[in-house]
């Protein structure tokens, strides 16, 4: 991550936007294990440039999850303006799960930010996960959600859904099924 105190030259900064930008869609394509001189080569850096910016591949992962956590905070932060507070919470939870798909090897990674207060990414995860709790006390307080319906619930239920669309990728409509079913579980009785 740049350091704040220091801003980054205009070349140095061109740089790390261009290996995020490249890492998104490689870990996308591959995985949390894709490979690094893959994302160097696609953003025109060397290997070296990489590590500069990204010293270990934990780096590299945490600041795309940081920026994808920051991005689901935005969003829910944007949805709490929707009339209809249920699905404002059922677009949250799509994007979560469908971003979750996109970076196989997400799920485990978020729940284990959320858990370790040492963790770098511990405060951009809890702020994304904030946002959404809003969404799901504003749906709550509407009676569209169960009241006994846990901010952590609703991150466990699209995780769970991420992870089973990620382990049968041929099923192109498992996600939306999954999805459909877990809300509707969602819903007061």
């Amino acid at each position: 991550m740049p350091n704040p105190e220091r801003p980054m030259r205009a070349d140095a900064r061109r740089n790390y936007e261009r290996l995020l930008a490249e890492a998104r869609t490689v870990v996308a394509d591959q995985g949390t294990d894709a490979s690094l001189e893959e994302i160097a080569r696609r953003a025109g850096v060397g290997i070296g440039t990489l590590y500069r910016h990204f010293p270990t591949r934990e780096a590299l992962l945490e600041a795309l999850l940081r920026d994808r956590f920051d991005g689901l905070r935005a969003h829910a932060e944007d949805l709490l303006t929707r009339d209809d507070p249920f699905e404002a919470l059922l677009a949250w939870m799509r994007r979560l799960a469908t971003g979750t798909v996109a970076y196989r090897g997400l799920a485990q990674a978020m729940m284990a930010a959320l858990q370790d207060e040492t963790s770098e990414l511990y405060v951009s995860c809890h702020g994304m996960r904030a946002a959404g709790e809003a969404l799901l006390v504003r749906a709550q307080e509407a009676g569209e959600v169960r009241p006994d319906v846990h901010p952590n619930d609703v991150l466990y239920l699209a995780n769970m859904v991420a992870t089973a669309a990620e382990q049968t990728p041929d099923d192109t409509g498992l996600h939306d099924r999954l999805l459909t079913y877990t809300t509707d579980g969602l819903r007061p009785r």
